[in-house]
């Protein structure tokens, strides 16, 4: 029901935690699965993994700030496989400190991750979905793009970018068949999550109506469902994938 076989799908930040969950789920759902990530080393570790599992899987490090560098590699993968089903864009960098302790460096390099890349991928691959007159386009939010955060002001600033970048974008290629959706995470079992203590995590685990932080399969089966043809008539929204009952 799915029909991801054989849909060529690229996951920017696919390397380790929700990106990485995303590549193995969309491979075993029959997708041909190419990952980004940041270096060449995270993106050789991440290949070595998923050939242990098995999985055929490719991987390339572009620059997803430089924009030539982001449309030479999607332009190789294009030339190999004829079609650019899926786009992905997961990567992306968080902040914690005070509006204080942070410089306008710090903010524009967040901003320039987490938003102009995010630019450069769809202005990239937009024209090869054209051509094979449909595709489907996700964005990773975040819960904060909808309630804030205490700190980090960069971060939250960035995922409500990204929500007015999908919404938009969704109404400006609907009528080239191209969806384009986000998910937003909640809290969610990753590296980051799982070094917090006992202590950190109970409180927070209090606030989610359903009980438990989520996983990062969560996360990759909302990504699977929006580029599935099951949500062929879903664009412009912004997935919560929070097990939260707000609004």
């Amino acid at each position: 029901m799915l029909n991801l076989e054989n849909k060529v799908v690229v996951v920017t930040g696919g390397t380790r935690g929700i990106g990485f969950e995303t590549v193995r789920a969309f491979y075993e759902n029959g997708a041909k699965v190419i990952l980004f990530g940041s270096k060449e080393e995270s993106v050789d570790k991440a290949l070595n993994e998923l050939k242990r599992e098995k999985k055929e899987v490719i991987g390339y490090y572009p620059n997803l700030t430089n924009y030539d560098d982001v449309s030479r590699v999607l332009k190789k993968i294009y030339d190999k496989y004829g079609h650019i089903d899926v786009l992905i864009n997961n990567a992306g960098i968080s902040a914690k400190e005070r509006i204080e302790n942070t410089t306008s460096e710090d903010f524009a390099k967040i901003m320039d991750l987490n938003v102009n890349a995010i630019f450069n991928t769809c202005k990239a691959v937009i024209p090869y979905m054209k051509e094979n007159k449909g595709g489907v386009i996700l964005n990773t939010s975040s819960m904060v793009s909808i309630y804030g955060q205490p700190s980090g002001i960069g971060y939250p600033s960035s995922k409500f970018a990204v929500n007015g970048f999908t919404k938009s974008l969704a109404r400006e290629l609907a009528p080239y068949n191209i969806r384009v959706n986000a998910v937003a995470p909640g809290i969610i079992n990753t590296d980051m999550v799982a070094s917090l203590s006992k202590e950190m995590i109970e409180p927070l685990i209090k606030t989610i109506p359903l009980g438990r932080i989520g996983t990062p399969r969560d996360i990759a089966n909302a990504f699977l469902f929006l580029a599935s043809d099951m949500a062929s008539y879903i664009t412009g929204v912004v997935l919560s994938v929070d097990g939260s009952a707000r609004s």
